[in-house]
């Protein structure tokens, strides 16, 4: 039986972090991996595996708490998002240097979108981490990134699973995995403890930050007493049901050999904090998804 995988990652927030264990799970049962394409969150840990760096990421993104992942965040008050996003990849730039596409390990191509025109845009050569900064501009949340005279935001609105855009070779597996899944989730139990308090210590900067932000947003967008959803929480259902329904479609289309189905009530689009949890999912259901196909 072939072992050798074309690897389809999706957009999806936070939850993206579970690519990593799902990566880590296929290469533990002796698959490898000949090619990967991804979306947004897909995007960023597709190529940082691509350039070799995974291991070094993952290592990081387990010593940040809520603090550290709102340190990182370089807030503007551009009209156009409100995150310009340059500073976490300034950070990762230190642990993982910057590399052409073309000189990556493996084929690799990112998915960003062209909102002024509408148009889908395909990283598969030039910078890694411009192919990264475009494919993971959430709209409303990051400004697009300005490229070759083109403002591109997130690859999720228009193709957030681009099992079309993944390098094929012959006699390999199709492996897909969707973090937005509608399915039911059950917790997982945490694999290490906090103190009680120093986790109170930490809730409680974070909310501080947190809370003034929300009165920023609550400022910048007033809201009718009547209105329990919120013009935020709207905003993310409507985006949510969008991304779902074309991640259907492209799966259906694209008949992968094996589909990771990550619920999207997991983790929020912004727990980054979680990340060993995050990690733990995408073992786990990798596992799951492996032991059915090998059967």
């Amino acid at each position: 039986m072939s072992k050798k995988v074309s690897l389809v990652l999706s957009s999806g927030g936070a939850r993206g972090i579970a690519h990593i264990g799902v990566i880590e799970e296929l290469e533990r049962r002796g698959y490898t991996i000949a090619s990967v394409s991804g979306t947004s969150m897909g995007a960023l840990v597709g190529g940082i595996y691509a350039a070799g760096g995974l291991k070094l990421y993952k290592e990081w993104m387990l010593t940040l708490d809520k603090m550290d992942v709102f340190s990182l965040v370089d807030f503007t008050i551009s009209g156009r998002g409100l995150v310009k996003g340059e500073k976490v990849l300034k950070e990762m730039k230190k642990i993982i240097p910057d590399k052409n596409i073309e000189d990556l390990n493996i084929p690799y191509s990112a998915i960003s979108t062209d909102i002024i025109n509408g148009k889908e845009i395909v990283f598969d050569k030039g910078s890694l981490y411009d192919a990264i900064r475009a494919s993971v501009s959430i709209p409303t949340v990051f400004t697009p990134f300005e490229h070759q005279g083109l403002k591109l935001v997130d690859g999720g609105v228009v193709n957030p699973v681009p099992i079309n855009r993944v390098a094929r070779s012959q006699n390999d597996i199709l492996v897909v995995v969707d973090v937005n899944a509608t399915i039911p989730f059950k917790r997982i139990k945490k694999s290490y403890e906090i103190t009680e308090e120093k986790k109170f210590a930490k809730d409680k900067r974070f909310s501080k930050y947190v809370n003034l932000l929300s009165h920023k947003f609550n400022s910048l967008v007033p809201k009718s007493e009547k209105d329990k959803l919120g013009y935020f929480n709207i905003m993310n259902r409507t985006t949510s049901l969008m991304v779902h329904q074309i991640s259907q479609m492209a799966i259906e289309t694209g008949k992968p050999d094996i589909l990771v189905n990550i619920p999207h009530e997991s983790f929020g689009v912004f727990d980054f904090y979680k990340t060993e949890e995050i990690i733990q999912i995408g073992v786990e259901k990798t596992a799951m998804a492996l032991d059915a196909y090998e059967k």
